[in-house]
């Protein structure tokens, strides 16, 4: 195996069901500070996925979702690199996929649950406190039985799960 000297031999490309093992392998080696997600789960959220992948040999070296609540509020999930390739870029590169897409769609807010505040607070994000949306929408986001979507409403019943991280978020 061969590692990539730069986010330069790294590409940036929308998640194929054949990287849900790839992406499972990376998963595992965050397993303290990453969701556990089964491969049924996987292969359903393919669609939101990014991965990166080196050129020279096609592994794929990081990864990260974008799953909406909302009209313009979705969370940055999953987001992980390949410890081997950490420092370099990988990261936001994903990342700025992640923007880049929600922009596209109409996402306007960005929210995320994370021990890495310095890296997401380097790309835009604030730590947040409260729930940021009018009580009608939280209404309505309460009904959901999305996990993500209780973190971000800061629901008590998550607080065990989510083990000191920081709730943040970022207007695009």
């Amino acid at each position: 195996m061969t590692l990539p000297a730069s986010a330069a031999d790294i590409t940036v490309r929308r998640a194929r069901t054949d990287d849900v093992g790839a992406i499972r392998e990376l998963l595992a080696r965050y397993k303290d500070i990453l969701l556990d997600k089964p491969d049924v789960t996987l292969f359903e959220d393919i669609q939101e996925f990014w991965v990166a992948e080196h050129d020279g040999d096609g592994r794929v070296v990081g990864c990260g979702a974008m799953h909406v609540f909302w009209l313009d509020l979705a969370e940055v999930r999953t987001l992980a690199v390949d410890p081997e390739c950490r420092g370099m870029g990988v990261g936001a590169r994903i990342l700025d996929k992640l923007v880049r897409t929600a922009a596209r769609i109409g996402v306007r807010r960005l929210f995320c649950l994370t021990f890495e505040v310095d890296f997401f607070a380097a790309h835009g994000f604030s730590e947040i406190s409260g729930v940021p949306v009018p009580p009608q929408i939280e209404a309505e986001l309460s009904k959901s039985p999305d996990g993500g979507v209780a973190e971000f409403l800061d629901l008590e019943q998550v607080k065990p799960n989510t083990l000191g991280n920081t709730r943040m978020l970022r207007i695009l």
